[in-house]
């Protein structure tokens, strides 16, 4: 088992994945679970999740991402929603504009560090067309799509990607 550091440095975007190799039913399951654990304002998990696995709703993902091959080619993509109305509720607009799109963020961190956790790999697409997923997927009025996790094994491991240097991103006060 891989300690947290290890998961956070071993987490890459794949863009390759193992053909006809599926995602587990009961990884699946833990990785959601793991989404849910996420911290959310208020305790109210803003979000949905849509986990697609149809190669057509697959495709559909693609298209409105741009036409990113890897969308469809990954035997399952995660789609988080943001649920405005529920943060609301509480918090008001605030709750609206901001918390449910953090909670939904959140929620899509922590399952893309579960994916890792769980030996596969995941992209994280956020250049999308908003109307285009919401109109494959069918979503109900009130979910607003916020992030896609295509969900595979790795067909290959990209290198590491640069990183600004702490002094560059973090003030000590």
């Amino acid at each position: 088992m891989w300690d947290f550091f290890a998961t956070v440095r071993h987490r890459h975007s794949v863009r390759r994945y193992q053909e006809d190799t599926p995602v587990e039913a009961e990884k699946l399951h833990a990785i959601l679970e793991m989404a849910c654990a996420a911290p959310s304002a208020g305790d109210l998990q803003s979000y949905h999740i849509f986990v697609v696995s149809d190669d057509g709703l697959r495709h559909a993902l693609r298209s409105a991402a741009g036409d990113q091959a890897f969308i469809s080619a990954a035997p399952v993509c995660l789609v988080f929603c943001a649920e405005p109305a529920r943060s609301a509720e509480k918090f008001h607009e605030r709750g609206e504009r901001l918390f449910a799109i953090q909670d939904a963020t959140i929620a899509a961190a922590y399952a893309q560090l579960a994916i890792v956790a769980a030996g596969m790999g995941s992209t994280w697409v956020g250049d999308f067309d908003e109307r285009a997923v919401a109109a494959a997927l069918d979503l109900r009025e009130g979910l607003t799509p916020i992030a896609l996790l295509s969900v595979g094994y790795p067909a290959e491991l990209p290198d590491t990607s640069p990183r600004r240097r702490l002094d560059e991103v973090v003030t000590y006060t």
